[in-house]
């Protein structure tokens, strides 16, 4: 008992200063609308540089592993590249870009996984040559989302945590099409419906986008089965998806600007041509 009285002896002064200091911000705080701007903007700092803080060491942490991971595409990528040459005749000379995609990487500035319209900042934008419509992949190639506004030096992603995502894709192995979509609810899962029930489908089969996707390049995994049911008719599965891309982790991502996108996107919105009745034509005639 001795002890703690002569304990609060020693720090009652100092308490007493805190407990004054944080009433007089509570009542500066409720005096007038420019007072609670003022330390609405003063938390927004310390909430924001403290929140890099974090990042910047969860970045630092993680170096290792993105490191190995990066070391593991550019060999894989490099093998691709070679089993390609190989199979050009040697008189060939390679003078044109055989390219269809261009990439470019980039780091996530900001994130949202917990909204209906879920979007992702990424620090690249028209300086770096950055445009609308481009891909957003992981490191690993995974499906991430799509560019949908760029500013000169940061771009908008809509993420395939979108209620607005809706891709045709397929079984790698059967091949079997059908499409993937987000209803909300859990980050890590969507749903992988129309899938014929001729199919031949198990769980941990791998969902890709199919050719000329106006979104990714033909491939990109998207995800995997989990689970399987057949409709109410017996004509159609629906599935569980898990995402292969984990997007609450996600920090750097790969922009693909794929040649071919804007084409497929011209013929989408092509008007449909209309037939006129035979007895019509003739009367024009």
């Amino acid at each position: 008992m001795h002890k703690l009285i002569y304990f609060l002896k020693q720090v009652y002064i100092p308490v007493i200063f805190i407990v004054l200091e944080v009433t007089a911000l509570l009542c500066y705080s409720t005096s007038s609308p420019y007072s609670q701007s003022r330390l609405m903007s003063i938390n927004h700092y310390i909430v924001g540089w403290s929140g890099n803080i974090f990042i910047q060491m969860r970045s630092y942490f993680n170096l290792r592993k993105d490191n190995a991971m990066l070391n593991e595409r550019i060999a894989e990528l490099e093998n691709r590249l070679n089993a390609y040459r190989s199979q050009l005749p040697e008189d060939i000379e390679i003078g044109v870009d055989l390219q269809t995609h261009q990439y470019i990487t980039g780091k996530v500035v900001s994130n949202t996984i917990n909204r209906p319209q879920n979007y992702i900042v990424i620090d690249k934008g028209l300086s770096d040559n950055v445009r609308i419509g481009m891909s957003v992949l992981s490191p690993e190639g995974y499906a991430v989302g799509y560019i949908t506004n760029c500013s000169q030096n940061f771009s908008i992603a809509q993420s395939i945590l979108n209620t607005s995502f809706n891709i045709s894709s397929r079984l790698s192995k059967d091949r079997s099409m059908g499409r993937v979509s987000w209803s909300g609810g859990s980050p890590y899962s969507a749903t992988f419906t129309d899938v014929s029930k001729y199919a031949v489908i198990s769980v941990g089969d791998t969902v890709e986008a199919i050719d000329f996707s106006e979104y990714f390049p033909s491939g990109t995994i998207i995800g995997t089965v989990e689970s399987m049911e057949m409709n109410e008719e017996q004509t159609m599965y629906t599935c569980t998806l898990r995402f292969a891309a984990d997007i609450a982790r996600i920090d750097n991502v790969i922009l693909v600007d794929g040649r071919d996108v804007d084409e497929v996107r011209h013929l989408k919105t092509e008007p449909t041509l209309q037939y006129l009745p035979i007895d019509q034509v003739e009367e024009d005639n």
